[in-house]
């Protein structure tokens, strides 16, 4: 079974997206933060990793550094609700910096799992 960890600090999104996740069948791992998604994903990788990138404790940027030094293959949705700047600021940066695909919170349902079929469907090769 495919495997998706959900890395996000707000209880309530990782509860949504797990339900949402399970329902399309889909395994699904969760981490509060991105010290937790590190140590998780060390330990049993996932195929996919869907990451908020404004979080305390390790923010999703750093998280997903650390995870493409680890694991270069690694396939990584961002996604934020934005900050001090517009979610898309932060996730323009997390895109240079190895996301495969973004989205703004509120997360459309179809919209996410159409793009964790389209990137579970590529074969696992490091991004440039």
């Amino acid at each position: 079974m495919t495997r998706i960890l959900v890395v996000d600090d707000d209880d309530q999104v990782r509860a949504m997206l797990r339900m949402m996740l399970e329902r399309a069948g889909y395994e699904v791992d969760e981490a509060p933060n991105g010290r937790v998604a590190i140590d998780r994903h060390r330990a049993t990788p996932a195929d996919l990793i869907v990451l908020d990138i404004l979080m305390p404790e390790m923010e999703g940027v750093e998280t997903m550094l650390t995870m493409r030094r680890q694991d270069p293959a690694v396939k990584i949705i961002a996604i934020s609700g934005g900050g001090r700047v517009s979610p898309q600021t932060y996730l323009d940066s997390a895109q240079k910096l190895g996301a495969r695909k973004t989205f703004t919170k509120p997360v459309d349902r179809e919209e996410l799992l159409q793009g964790i079929r389209e990137l579970l469907a590529e074969p696992a090769q490091p991004t440039p």
